[in-house]
């Protein structure tokens, strides 16, 4: 289902210079009021590992990777935006499909993941040019046939000088997104992809606040592989991000789940939110903790009276991926971590999948426990350590 059309103006003026604006078109008999409340909902990174290819192929040349979000579908395509992080490229069968350390997926992996409901993909992280420059540029065409976002990927210069905006109901978000590095491979042009810069970032951030952006998102890929705490690098560019006038960050890269704050904010949210790292929300790995992902869900509310805007809930929803063989074919599934919110049959869940399903629960909970605890999100005095 498309919930969303997008489309960039690029803006000239004498002061901003090809800088563009990314509309999200909501029904024309939207009702006007005084309130304006939009849902966004979060998960992490998005893997393609050759098992779950393999998985998923019909025939020598077709594949079908929709199954898997069957069960978690609901959660996703309810929010106004989904976001997700894209860890593979879509280079084509050319290039040959390939899993870690070096991933090139199917195109149908694009279309399943627009089945599911996602909206925005974060595209820059270090698997960004596993393929080379052909990989970021193909995987940006792609996504846009299919009608995602890519953010963080950018097809020229002017591409990626151009602040993307996202205008929901009336409220304007704008995007940014960076990674730590490539993983030692190259691009031939350094805006094809953006790398952790403070000075870009603060430069990207300037321009979002003079196009009027209502909140300000920054995607970050950082950290340490399999930390369930963030590192002090961590820390520090968050921190960094906050000072310059970042709103919202989302994090992702170590494939575990890692902690979640508020901070007092620089920009129109006087209440910012930090998640550091949501985990691995479809991936190959099997042990505790890199099984296991979340869904962030954040209401923003606008007073169009007053112009003020403010987070005024947060929850999120703990996700497992199953793995297993069902009807005699080995099958992935993202599954909500909580049994009572699986829908359907849930015979194919053994005694010891039930198991680690509701230890990945409690993990996940444990993580955003103090979060989860801080009610009048509004007037929290949480500030980013």
């Amino acid at each position: 289902m498309q919930k969303f059309n997008f489309w960039i103006v690029i803006l000239t003026s004498l002061i901003l210079i090809n800088i563009g604006i990314v509309h999200v078109q909501k029904p024309a008999n939207q009702r006007a009021d005084s309130l304006t409340v939009i849902n966004l909902s979060f998960v992490g990174d998005l893997m393609c590992h050759s098992p779950q290819f393999e998985s998923a192929m019909l025939g020598k040349d077709s594949f079908d990777f929709k199954p898997l979000f069957n069960s978690i579908k609901p959660f996703l395509e309810s929010a106004d935006v989904t976001f997700g992080n894209l860890e593979t490229v879509t280079a084509g069968k050319s290039k040959k499909y390939t899993g870690y350390p070096m991933f090139n997926s199917p195109d149908e992996y694009i279309e399943a993941l627009k089945y599911a409901g996602f909206d925005v993909l974060f595209t820059s992280n270090n698997h960004s040019a596993d393929r080379g420059d052909f990989g970021v540029l193909r995987t940006i065409d792609i996504l846009k046939k299919n009608n995602i976002h890519p953010i963080g990927t950018f097809n020229s210069e002017r591409d990626r000088d151009s602040i993307r905006i996202i205008n929901v109901k009336g409220i304007n978000l704008a995007l940014l997104a960076y990674t730590y590095g490539l993983n030692g491979n190259v691009v031939s042009k350094k805006f094809y992809v953006n790398q952790i810069d403070t000075l870009l970032i603060k430069k990207d951030i300037n321009r979002s606040r003079e196009l009027k952006a209502d909140v300000i998102l920054v995607y970050f890929h950082f950290g340490n592989e399999y930390e369930r705490k963030p590192s002090e690098y961590q820390k520090e560019i968050v921190s960094k991000a906050i000072h310059y006038g970042a709103d919202l960050i989302i994090g992702s890269h170590p494939h575990v789940i890692q902690g979640a704050s508020y901070f007092k904010g620089n920009g129109k949210l006087q209440t910012g939110f930090v998640a550091y790292s949501l985990g691995n929300f479809i991936s190959n790995q099997r042990w505790r903790y890199s099984d296991a992902g979340v869904i962030i869900n954040l209401r923003l509310r606008k007073d169009n009276i007053e112009g003020s805007i403010k987070v005024d809930n947060f929850n999120f929803t703990p996700t497992w991926v199953y793995k297993g063989t069902i009807d005699g074919k080995l099958q992935y599934h993202i599954l909500p971590a909580d049994t009572s919110l699986i829908r359907g049959d849930k015979n194919f869940l053994r005694n010891d999948d039930v198991a680690k399903l509701t230890q990945s629960y409690n993990d996940t909970k444990l993580q955003f426990h103090k979060v989860d605890t801080l009610k009048n999100f509004g007037n929290s005095k949480t500030k980013n350590k």
